[in-house]
């Protein structure tokens, strides 16, 4: 299938690994311009030239720095000629209890997981609406669906971004407009950021890595973890001219593991 999207440019949040890269790569494939952003400058620029080895007909700058932060955004920004595609994502926050959690803990994960998000859309809607085409994708958490007890500072913050996107994907200047917001809900996906989980696990145990990681692929229907490639394949096509019909919703990609029917 062809996504009808070669030639666009996207500006990719947190690509230098997981999830986040595994939906740059998707789009480079589909001949999307990519400007792709990570705090590490070293791993950011390893997946560049990897990605443009992919598809060299296609650009891809890498902007090291903090997303968070106004100064970091603005870099990204002017990176990206015009942002046709937008990609939120960022790493989550430590799990805990809630009742260890000061003011200035809850407003850091505000920040990078509902607020950062916001301001980007902020800043790049009104362009695609005016353009005619948009497509933002927020990379939020299966917690949204289903919340997990430990991870109350990401449960919050995703759902607070699920929200207010929610009214806005439905504002018919946009929607009209050929502009949609929809968002992508991991479940357990072979990340670092699962493997630092798993190996968390298995000290607090005291079982080997390799037993919780097996125990944990067991509880998922599919026996298996998801793939960042298989993850950014669903991206691009959210952001294809396929799925100009598409928006408001939040896409569960858990293996099946949620067990509601809704």
């Amino acid at each position: 299938m062809n996504l009808g999207i070669s030639g666009r440019w996207a500006l990719v949040c947190a690509a230098s690994k997981g999830l986040g890269r595994g939906c740059a790569q998707a789009l480079v494939q589909e001949g999307v311009n990519v400007v792709i952003t990570a705090r590490g400058s070293e791993a950011l620029l390893v997946t560049q030239e990897e990605l443009k080895a992919l598809n060299p007909a296609v650009e891809v700058r890498a902007v090291a720095g903090d997303i968070t932060t106004t100064e970091g955004r603005a870099e990204a920004l002017a990176a990206c000629p015009r942002v046709d595609i937008l990609i939120n994502n960022a790493g989550g926050p430590p799990p805990g209890d809630f009742r260890d959690w000061d003011r200035e803990t809850w407003l850091k994960a505000l920040d990078a997981n509902m607020l950062t998000p916001i301001e980007l859309i902020k800043a790049t809607v009104d362009g695609m609406a005016q353009q005619g085409f948009g497509r933002i994708v927020n990379i939020t958490s299966g917690a949204v669906k289903a919340p997990i007890d430990a991870l109350g500072l990401s449960n919050g913050a995703r759902s607070g971004l699920t929200g207010f996107v929610a009214g806005l994907a439905r504002q018919k200047r946009l929607a009209s407009r050929n502009v949609t917001l929809n968002a992508m809900l991991p479940g357990p996906f072979d990340t670092d950021r699962l493997r630092a989980t798993l190996a968390g696990a298995a000290r607090a145990t005291g079982k080997t890595v390799d037993e919780v990681t097996a125990a944990r692929r067991e509880t998922n229907p599919t026996g298996r973890f998801g793939s960042a490639e298989e993850f950014g394949a669903v991206c691009a096509f959210l952001c294809s001219v396929h799925a100009g019909y598409i928006t408001g919703q939040n896409i569960l990609m858990d293996g099946g593991a949620y067990p509601g029917t809704f």
